[in-house]
């Protein structure tokens, strides 16, 4: 590089393979952004603590060698007042992997926030969040250690886009004349006016990371939040759009929730990701209530703010809950809180949040030795009442230290003996009894279990049976009749013949065409009595919608289908009929 930023020497930079995947040397190049306000205090402290993690870990065969770049007001004094130069851009994305403190917004100029800034121009879609609880750490629940749930936000779009019309403006004016007159939208005079953009491809690419760190992680369920309830083309697009990549890209590591219950009994197969939804504000009381039966939480950007910050509250607060910027190519880490400029050189606060978003990041380039080691001392340290004044205040008998003083306390616990085998055996064994336990709860009372975690049918996505049972068109009655028998259900579909067309045939269809009309079963096909052309629905159709259909066309159960036309799922009135009586007509 040129201009102030200067790599290292004996460092290499981290590169990527052909599938997007890290490739990291042993002496690895990490950028770090010094950060405004109390930024230097806990970078200082925590650069002490990462190396400190590595070279235990690893006996001084691995090393990071830090590059500083440049961004806030300290980028400001170096490049004539610019706070987000091109250099510290070009140097974030050749670098791959960087970490940042907290970071001043200038007032006026052009920045709504820097943030935003470094997201939108290096394309950082993804905001991941781990939330989890800490030994030691004051919490305002009772059983703070079911907190364990990573947040993806997406970045990109929603109301953060930043397309707004303030109120008496020219351009408020003539968009509130276009929608009142060419759209019919109805709204009070001279309200301000912002889109909402929600994208298949911004909602793909963020649910489609989401899948992939709970498979590669082996966590059991990925959680779509949304409001599609209300906003039915902007979060239930979302929704609609995330079961998709699930299905389509992920169909051999996934189940929806519904096959969990109807296919599988309420036992997930070992090594299935359960993909399921839950309105945003029942997801709210839920990690509340029951926290544990959520592991990963995928959602629009607005939703994912107040929750990542309301789940860390939970913990310890933002003070102590880590976070990254992610695509596919670049990932900067950071402090999730505020700058705190009253602290600035004090020597004074929590550096946990900074702390833990650098476990993240060696977790990421897959040093997770030296990650383990950290988090395992930090609890150690915590436990022992020595902390931070943020949590002196709140530990009786607590010992106080500065942010100096606290990183010492972990680096001298990581060099005297951290027992992370121990650790990890434990963690384990936690998780899988959590587990065990919610499933003996799902195969035991099913229903019960639906509603205490806020499954609550919305769609006939949620209500049908899926991977229906489908035959040749030239498949004789009788045997289909047996197969019926066999599977105990009571319409099977039939697969298109010269016709081209699916059908279905039901147990009515065999009585009235078969049966009545006095004609042998094994002599009859299939295709000659099954009903067509197939009446179809789409995943994402509303209960009440579906109920009108059947009303309308005189039918007892239609045939949901996929974009192509394929018929993946069955919904019958019984269906309806059930889910409305136990959980009332949805919003």
């Amino acid at each position: 590089m040129t201009g102030h930023i200067k790599y290292p020497e004996g460092g290499k930079k981290i590169t990527l393979d052909a599938q997007n995947r890290l490739h990291v040397p042993d002496n690895p190049i990490l950028g770090y952004v010094e950060g405004d306000g109390i930024g230097p205090d806990i970078t200082r402290a925590c650069l002490r603590i990462w190396d400190a993690a590595v070279e235990k870990a690893y006996g001084g065969k691995r090393k990071i060698h830090w590059c500083e770049v440049f961004m806030g007001e300290k980028a400001a004094g170096l490049y004539d007042g610019d706070y987000f130069p091109e250099e510290t851009k070009a140097a974030l994305k050749d670098l791959r992997v960087s970490i940042k403190g907290p970071l001043t917004t200038p007032v006026g100029g052009g920045f709504r926030s820097l943030n935003v800034a470094l997201r939108q121009d290096l394309d950082l879609f993804a905001c991941v969040r781990p939330v989890r609880h800490y030994p030691g750490v004051p919490s305002p629940l009772k059983k703070p250690e079911d907190v364990d749930v990573v947040i993806f936000r997406e970045n990109t779009e929603d109301v953060y886009a930043g397309i707004e019309y303030q109120s008496g403006t020219e351009e408020n004016k003539k968009l509130a004349k276009f929608m009142r007159e060419e759209m019919g939208a109805t709204f009070f005079d001279d309200a301000g006016l912002g889109v909402k953009p929600i994208s298949p491809f911004g909602s793909k690419r963020l649910v489609r990371k989401a899948i992939e760190y709970a498979i590669e992680n082996n966590r059991e369920s990925v959680t779509l939040v949304h409001k599609g309830n209300i906003m039915k083309f902007t979060e239930g697009a979302f929704r609609t759009w995330g079961y998709e990549v699930a299905r389509e890209e992920f169909g051999d590591y996934t189940i929806t929730e519904e096959e969990l219950y109807s296919t599988y009994g309420g036992k997930r197969p070992e090594g299935k990701v359960v993909i399921k939804d839950r309105i945003a504000d029942i997801i709210f009381q839920l990690m509340l209530l029951r926290p544990n039966e959520f592991d990963v939480l995928a959602t629009m950007n607005l939703n994912g703010d107040y929750l990542s910050d309301a789940i860390a509250a939970e913990v310890g607060g933002v003070g102590i809950a880590p976070g990254a910027n992610m695509s596919n190519e670049v990932a900067v880490f950071e402090a999730t809180h505020g700058t705190a400029p009253k602290y600035a050189n004090q020597d004074k606060v929590n550096p946990g949040s900074l702390l833990f978003s650098g476990v993240m990041m060696l977790e990421h380039i897959g040093w997770k030795e030296a990650a383990d080691l950290i988090t395992v001392a930090y609890g150690e340290v915590v436990t022992k009442k020595i902390v931070t004044y943020d949590f002196a205040r709140q530990i009786e008998g607590a010992h106080e230290v500065s942010t100096s003083g606290f990183a010492s306390a972990i680096i001298d616990q990581i060099n005297g003996g951290v027992d992370v085998a121990k650790y990890r055996q434990e963690r384990e064994q936690a998780i899988q009894q959590d587990r065990k336990t919610r499933e003996l709860r799902r195969v035991s009372a099913p229903l019960e279990e639906m509603i205490a975690s806020g499954r609550t049918p919305h769609t006939v996505g949620d209500l049908m049976n899926p991977n229906p049972v489908s035959v040749p068109a030239d498949t004789s009655v009788e045997d289909a009749m047996h197969l019926m028998r066999d599977n105990g259900i009571s319409s099977v579909i039939t697969q298109p013949g010269s016709d081209g067309q699916w059908g279905i045939m039901t147990q009515r269809d065999v009585l009235s065409r078969i049966v009545s009309a006095n004609r042998q079963p094994a002599s009859a096909k299939v295709g000659e009595v099954a009903t067509k052309p197939l009446v179809t629905v789409p995943l994402d159709m509303t209960l009440h919608d579906c109920a009108d259909m059947m009303s309308r066309n005189n039918i007892r159960r239609v045939v949901v289908a996929d974009s192509s036309g394929t018929p993946i799922g069955i919904i019958s009135d019984t269906d309806i009929f059930a889910s409305v009586e136990q959980f009332g007509l949805p919003e």
